[in-house]
């Protein structure tokens, strides 16, 4: 084994959020924490990428002032162990833009972007945390190489805090809660 295959000490032990905090935009980027270890995943591929900031965008335009759209950036699921998702598209409130971390009670939705490498936690294990953390709505959107992606919707069951499946959109995707809006999925 050489030295460039060795991994650095910290992605072997639990990682608080306060070492987390003290850590650079940077050294965050791209990576993940769950229950405290880093997850590393596979880079996302321009298809992917597209796909994300295409829906972003047109979530953001449909959102009105209370609500922003982005990608790529922490929502903090719970702090100990520490758990930071961060989940391809997120909407949230736009009174929230400058607290940090972001916290599940300021993200109305989260949404991944399914990739070679990512089906299983994209699948699974996401749709299980996003709901234990009370996120209201979870979509899973899976890629296509020619037509438009297929959007599968869960809503979020406050009691039981679990998702049950809503509808699987492929073409317009159809938005009525909080806001309403359509989104032309051909052109994303």
């Amino acid at each position: 084994m050489t030295a460039e295959m060795v991994a650095p000490a910290w992605m072997h032990q639990q990682i608080t959020a306060e070492v987390y905090e003290s850590w650079s935009e940077e050294q965050c980027a791209g990576i993940e924490i769950v229950d405290g270890m880093v997850v590393v995943g596979p880079s996302a591929s321009k298809r992917h990428n597209r796909l994300a900031r295409l829906l972003a965008n047109a979530l953001d335009a449909a959102a009105g002032p209370d609500w922003n759209a982005d990608t790529d950036f922490d929502v903090r699921l719970q702090d100990v162990p520490l758990t930071n998702r961060r989940p391809d598209v997120i909407v949230y409130r736009a009174d929230t833009i400058d607290i940090t971390p972001t916290r599940p009670e300021h993200v109305l939705l989260v949404a991944e972007v399914v990739s070679p490498g990512s089906e299983t936690t994209d699948r699974i294990v996401k749709v299980d945390q996003y709901a234990k953390a009370g996120i209201g709505f979870y979509w899973r959107i899976e890629q296509a190489a020619t037509g438009a992606p297929l959007v599968y919707t869960y809503l979020l069951d406050p009691a039981t805090r679990t998702y049950r499946e809503g509808d699987v959109f492929a073409g317009t995707l159809k938005i009525t809660v909080p806001f309403a809006a359509e989104i032309d999925l051909g052109q994303i």
